[in-house]
């Protein structure tokens, strides 16, 4: 049996079509045909009825699916596993991170910690937050970086550091010396605000602006680097953690803006989530630490 006969298989399978099989598998339809033959004649069973122009899994077709997948994925983590043992890899760390964190300097610190120990195999997955403490918790990864703290009483969290949120709007374009200090008041009635780009904050932060400012448009934005890209032009303000802006800040693209009337803003916590804290995982904790992520 060879692969690539389950390749076909399962593109037939799913296109219900020999002609666009072959098409999606650059092959010929002749081979597709053949394909599928040899593979009936291995198994002993007919995979697919024909009609006319299209094709159809017979009842022993829909259950090789399963196998037919499980052999290719097998096939593939194995390829992989040898590729990492080709590449001297030693051991892997699986990090998830929520896309608010995967916004900051982090990929900055990955780069890094990867130049430290080069036979470290190290994968990220980008993750929102609120999934990411079952992502942890059913050995999908080895350690979680989230916005929001583990309610799961075996897993454990540690806080990387805590972030002031602040007033983020379009730079005025004006240097230091000649520009005004910008009106919390009149950038918040002149300007739409954009809101719900972290899971911790905003429904507080929402109570109290409405409080002050009653005439406030609001529009949800879900993702940081979204609304940071609307900001920039023009779109409207927000209030975003420190660390999430302090490019834009500093290259001038975005502004903070003081708050005088809003006084009580919040801060945002960043975790770190884990299962168990074996050596790999506390040697990278300590190597975090020496960051300001």
């Amino acid at each position: 049996m060879e692969l690539s006969w389950l390749q076909t298989f399962l593109t037939a399978a799913e296109c219900g079509n020999f002609r666009k099989t072959a098409e999606l598998l650059y092959i010929s339809q002749p081979s597709v045909t053949v394909h599928i033959h040899h593979l009936e004649e291995e198994l002993g069973v007919k995979l697919f009825d024909r009609e006319r122009q299209r094709v159809k899994l017979t009842k022993e077709g829909r259950r090789f699916i399963i196998h037919a997948k499980r052999i290719l994925d097998d096939c593939e983590k194995g390829m992989e596993d040898m590729q990492s043992f080709h590449q001297r890899y030693m051991a892997k760390l699986t990090i998830a991170i929520s896309p608010l964190i995967a916004d900051t300097i982090l990929p900055y610190v990955l780069k890094k910690y990867m130049i430290k120990h080069p036979q470290m195999e190290v994968a990220v997955r980008v993750t929102d937050s609120v999934d990411i403490e079952q992502e942890v918790y059913k050995d999908q990864v080895d350690i979680g970086l989230s916005c929001l703290m583990p309610l799961h009483s075996e897993l454990v969290c540690e806080e990387l550091y805590t972030d002031q949120v602040a007033l983020i709007a379009r730079h005025d374009g004006m240097d230091s010396e000649r520009a005004l200090i910008p009106d919390e008041e009149e950038i918040l009635k002149n300007n739409l605000l954009l809101t719900d780009n972290h899971p911790v904050y905003w429904e507080g932060l929402k109570k109290q602006i409405r409080l002050k400012y009653p005439r406030v448009k609001m529009m949800k934005v879900s993702q940081v680097h979204i609304t940071k890209r609307f900001i920039i032009e023009g779109l409207g303000v927000s209030f975003l953690p420190a660390s999430t802006v302090r490019r834009e800040i500093l290259e001038g693209s975005v502004m903070e803006v003081p708050c005088h009337i809003l006084t009580n803003l919040p801060k945002a916590g960043t975790y770190a989530i884990m299962k168990d804290r074996d050596a790999k995982l506390i040697e990278f904790m300590e190597f975090l630490k020496t960051f300001r992520i």
